[in-house]
């Protein structure tokens, strides 16, 4: 039974494998088309670091496929980028790029190994949440030295226990809304950021995208990161708090070459919407305020149909790759 559970990589594992390596081969190749042309040297160094990280974690990753005795995924390649092609985003945004992907590191590594059944899988998750803390550690210090960190606004702090009494606690359409809660700020300050950044690097795919399909599609996306910018800053404002967030569109070049693939780049935002929805999803269970959960909801479903028009564009192109499924019971008896 001991050997049974020591070699045999279950859905969970494989399952998890097969999706950090799809998300790893777009870093890698993001990492390597901005070190061609980063100018800042601290920035540089975190790019390298990046790049070295993500790299080993692939190798690391194929050897477990290889013991799984399942094949290596493609994911993406050289033919995905072009080394070539001139920048696209500023210094700034490499920066708020890997600050950002951190989120979806440690998101990503501790649900996978929460769920992880082979010690193998456990181990390399483990080891690589480590590295995430460091690298988010590392990426946040560095924004605040370079003066891009945008802070959380203040709340008043108190210096007694109270409880809840007034019943206006949850209303928000009707009856006086109550000031927003110091995690609810938290997650709009978070989820401003996250549609700043998305905004921008849409904004830059827009433009360099080969198939007027996929440049529609970057398009709407482009509109619907921003109206969500909008919704949580004016939300922020209606309790005098400062901006959750700013516009980054000024740090996207105004090149018309692509230096990634349409594939790498719709996929890259699928990635970018799923992790929006099961953020929006997190911060509305934790939003006691009937509105909030109202506006979430409302913004969850408009990101999925979004959704749903990506994975069409990949299926339709034969860009989007079987992830690992169960068997079809069915068909082995026809």
């Amino acid at each position: 039974m001991n050997n049974l559970y020591t070699n045999y990589f279950t859905a969970s594992d494989i399952s998890t494998l097969w999706d950090t390596y799809e998300s790893d081969t777009i870093i890698k190749y993001g990492m390597k088309h901005f070190l061609q042309h980063v100018e800042d040297p601290d920035i540089q160094n975190i790019l390298q670091e990046t790049l070295q990280l993500i790299e080993r974690n692939i190798h690391h990753m194929e050897e477990l496929f290889k013991k799984a005795n399942f094949h290596i995924p493609k994911g993406f390649t050289d033919e995905d980028i072009n080394l070539n092609a001139p920048r696209l985003f500023s210094d700034t945004l490499y920066l708020e790029y890997i600050f950002n992907m951190t989120f979806f590191m440690l998101d990503t590594y501790s649900l996978a190994l929460s769920v992880a059944d082979h010690k193998d899988v456990n181990d390399y998750y483990a080891k690589n949440l480590k590295a995430a803390i460091s690298l988010n550690k590392q990426a946040k210090e560095l924004e605040k030295e370079k003066a891009i960190y945008i802070r959380s606004p203040r709340i008043p702090h108190s210096e007694t226990i109270t409880f809840v009494e007034d019943k206006n606690y949850m209303t928000g359409w009707l009856g006086e809304r109550r000031p927003l809660l110091g995690i609810e700020v938290t997650n709009l300050v978070f989820h401003s950021k996250r549609n700043a950044l998305g905004h921008a690097m849409i904004t830059g795919f827009s433009q360099v995208a080969q198939s007027n399909e996929v440049k529609k599609f970057f398009q709407k996306g482009r509109d619907i990161s921003g109206k969500h910018l909008e919704v949580f800053t004016s939300i922020l404002h209606e309790d005098f708090l400062s901006d959750g967030a700013l516009l980054r569109t000024s740090e996207v070049t105004d090149s018309t070459t692509a230096p990634f693939s349409d594939r790498l780049m719709v996929t890259f935002v699928a990635n970018l919407i799923a992790s929006s929805i099961g953020q929006y999803s997190v911060s509305m269970s934790r939003s006691p305020r009937h509105d909030l959960s109202v506006q979430y909801a409302r913004l969850m479903a408009e990101v999925g149909k979004y959704a749903n028009e990506g994975m069409k564009i990949l299926i339709r192109h034969g860009w989007l790759e079987q992830p690992p499924m169960a068997a079809n019971r069915n068909d082995l008896v026809e």
